[in-house]
């Protein structure tokens, strides 16, 4: 079992294990190397009745491309569960899992991918009102105060700024540039080169360095273009790309439709912070940079949207910006509530709601996430 099984978040290992038998399919998302496999393992240690295949191996697709119903059956004979792993390899495995489960309802699948964008496509209209879907992300803030307590994670903070939470990088104290070179050659771009036979692979390189750079900035597709020599659709295209591997996410501005905001612009983080690090080339201490401000904002919106994730809230979320440069760093919008936080990585650093957002929003909450306050946004909020 991996050294750090215990850190895996005990909420989303309950709640699959809720849905275990209960006549729909599992399907669990998430980039590589951040544990999927070690929580599933988690779940099936003591199920002695379970098969695990792996849609890397020929003679799996094999098996699912050109096996009948009848002979999958009988591969699965004896055994209430069924893992595949790497699941989009697997030629219309969402036809097949959907066969299985036709066939076999006695039968628990689960399907595992490192990228939604062939995994979801391939399940999700085979599969409609057939599964439960997850997002396993790299360790959490939260799922580290769990496993050794808040004061000694938020000792942690300056470590996790530079580091990330990658599991590989949380348990190898020392290696971790080692670690994320690795991860970023080998693992995280390995199945997005692999897709519609991208053709320049270094100018996708150089697009994820410029949205490294302007983490938390507004982006624009038609100057990122111009920065990598590709056309905005095609910036576009690679975006999504990187989305659905879990290496970056957009967030969208929020407009109400007043005349001095901002309604189509995006910005774009990073899923993890070691990530982003290791694209720039830069892993000098927190007090030393001047992208402190960047970095923060980045891993505590990083985080929330792991928070959400987990814990399944119901909640749309943006920036705020005007013509006038008026900038709110993050909003959240539930059950007609509009909450507001700005990030600040100095504890002392003052900080207020613009005039036309108040005017324009008087119901909304507003508060200031910084070193001294941030378990109240990713674990008690």
């Amino acid at each position: 079992m991996s050294k750090y099984a215990g850190m895996i978040q005990r909420n989303i290992s309950e709640n699959i294990e809720s849905k275990l038998f209960k006549g729909k399919i599992l399907i669990l998302f998430g980039a590589r190397q951040v544990g999927k496999t070690t929580l599933l393992k988690q779940l099936i240690k003591n199920k002695k009745d379970c098969l695990w295949l792996n849609g890397d191996e020929l003679d799996v697709q094999n098996l699912f491309n050109n096996a009948s119903a009848d002979r999958l059956m009988s591969t699965f004979a004896g055994h209430k569960m069924v893992v595949v792993d790497e699941a989009q390899r697997i030629k219309d495995i969402g036809l097949r899992l959907k066969l299985i489960a036709d066939q076999g309802e006695d039968i628990q699948l689960i399907a595992m991918g490192s990228s939604s964008f062939d995994l979801a496509n391939k399940v999700n209209e085979p599969l409609t009102g057939r599964k439960w879907e997850y997002q396993l992300f790299p360790l959490s803030f939260g799922e580290m105060v769990n496993h050794h307590g808040l004061l000694k994670e938020k000792r942690m903070l300056h470590k996790r700024l530079v580091y990330g939470y990658y599991p590989e990088i949380v348990t190898n104290d020392g290696d971790e540039k080692e670690i994320l070179k690795q991860l970023t050659d080998a693992y995280l771009y390995k199945d997005i080169l692999a897709w519609e036979n991208i053709k320049h692979p270094d100018k996708l390189q150089t697009l994820l360095r410029a949205l490294a750079y302007q983490v938390g900035s507004q982006v624009s597709f038609n100057e990122l273009g111009q920065m990598c020599s590709l056309d905005s659709k095609t910036v576009e295209k690679y975006i999504v790309l990187l989305e659905q591997c879990y290496i970056i996410f957009r967030l969208p501005s929020f407009s109400r439709n007043l005349r001095h905001e901002l309604k189509s612009s995006r910005k774009i983080f990073f899923y993890d912070n070691g990530i982003r690090n290791a694209v720039v080339a830069d892993f000098s201490a927190p007090e030393l940079r001047q992208d402190i401000g960047q970095l923060w904002e980045n891993f505590v919106i990083a985080e929330r949207m792991k928070y959400i994730a987990y814990n399944k809230l119901w909640v749309n979320k943006y920036f705020w910006r005007t013509k006038q440069q008026q900038e709110i760093d993050y909003l959240e919008e539930s059950d007609g509530k509009i909450s507001a936080f700005e990030m600040k990585w100095n504890p002392k650093a003052k900080a207020s709601v613009p005039n036309s957002f108040a005017s324009s929003y008087p119901n909304h909450e507003f508060y200031i996430v910084t070193p001294d306050n941030i378990e109240d946004f990713l674990i008690s909020k």
